[in-house]
């Protein structure tokens, strides 16, 4: 299956976890209540509470605050800080199922069309439905069948709107019928059984036939089905048997027949499956593109990979030569900077080791 971003609390769903929240995530509620009091909060203490955690302890993080304070965590944070700096915080502040909808709610603001990777979401801002761009790919192409249902829920959650509903009345051609796809989280399960060879083979001429085969124009929707269906070790079949037959890797095929967004959204969903480590690489590096950094982007991207960071660590020290860490320090400053910093080091030291 696509790999899992959340991590186990998340999943369980359980408020009130047989093994409690420790007595350290109350003195670090307390922590930041006092250092938010009065006038100007003491942003490195609260870094030092919320940044240094990973994604099970921010959510037992969030869950205390609310039941000493009566009231949300992120809350707070959208009150005591201000600009990049205040989303990331907003963010961590959140269980990361419901950040992912709060991130394009406030990457909406800004409208950037200049990076590689594109997508559409749309999401109400000042009473408006908005194209977002990049920075949402990511949210709903290429993930788990559960994650996909954890973000339509909590979305009709927080802000009372339906997501599918809004993409099928907002949404029109190929894109509708991509995202209309990911948004059915219907991976299917491998099955050696039934994801055979021969099944391989017989999707990949479906693909050709309805892509480069066709003799006039592309029949995206049945690409777009077989894409979404299909579970990683069925599209390196796929990939496999289309280079055999027709000299190109289905990411190729995609990158030549389509264009645009649509092309975007199709090469991050296939890159998830078949290299998801070098995808999220990529996407860290993108937002580091051009004329100006995107730190929204920059920023959620850390907080949502931070599980898997370790993987992709190594795949961006592979491919680019240097470290996060080291495109962090070049391309942040103040306490946004410190703050992307904490959330690496609290699953990949910068010493190189592990933290466990």
């Amino acid at each position: 299956m696509t790999i899992d971003l959340y991590p186990e609390l998340v999943r369980r769903e359980d408020l009130s976890p047989d093994e409690g929240f420790g007595h350290d995530i109350d003195v670090d509620c307390e922590t930041i209540q006092e250092a938010t009091k009065g006038w100007g909060a003491n942003a490195k203490k609260v870094i030092d509470c919320v940044a240094s955690k990973d994604a099970n302890e921010r959510w037992k993080l969030s869950r205390r605050y609310k039941e000493l304070y009566g009231k949300p965590l992120d809350e707070l944070m959208k009150k005591e800080f201000k600009g990049d700096f205040r989303f990331g915080m907003t963010c961590l502040a959140m269980p990361l199922d419901e950040a992912e909808c709060y991130m394009p709610c406030s990457l909406c603001i800004l409208d950037h069309f200049r990076h590689v990777i594109r997508a559409y979401i749309y999401l109400e801002f000042r009473g408006k439905f908005l194209l977002s761009n990049s920075r949402r790919l990511s949210i709903l192409c290429g993930r788990t069948n559960d994650e996909i249902n954890r973000i339509k829920k909590n979305y009709f959650k927080l802000y009372t709107k339906d997501l599918g509903k809004l993409m099928a009345k907002e949404l029109t051609g190929d894109m509708e019928r991509l995202i209309f796809n990911a948004l059915q989280a219907g991976e299917e399960v491998y099955d050696p059984q039934y994801h055979t060879k021969d099944k391989a083979v017989e999707d990949a001429n479906i693909i050709f036939k309805k892509g480069q085969g066709k003799w006039f124009g592309t029949d995206e929707k049945a690409i777009f089905k077989i894409l979404c269906a299909s579970p990683p070790e069925h599209i390196q079949h796929i990939s496999e048997a289309y280079s055999d037959k027709y000299g190109y890797t289905l990411l190729k095929a995609m990158e030549k027949e389509l264009s645009g967004n649509v092309r975007d959204g199709c090469l991050f969903l296939v890159g998830m499956k078949l290299k998801p480590f070098e995808t999220i690489a990529q996407l860290i590096k993108t937002a580091c593109a051009g004329f100006g950094t995107d730190e929204l982007l920059l920023t959620s991207s850390i907080i949502r990979y931070q599980m898997v960071m370790k993987d992709v660590m190594a795949a961006h020290i592979e491919l680019f030569g240097k470290s996060v860490h080291d495109r962090v320090r070049s391309e942040c400053g103040g306490d946004l900077k410190k703050l992307l910093l904490a959330v690496m080091n609290a699953v990949w030291p910068e010493d190189g080791g592990i933290k466990h």
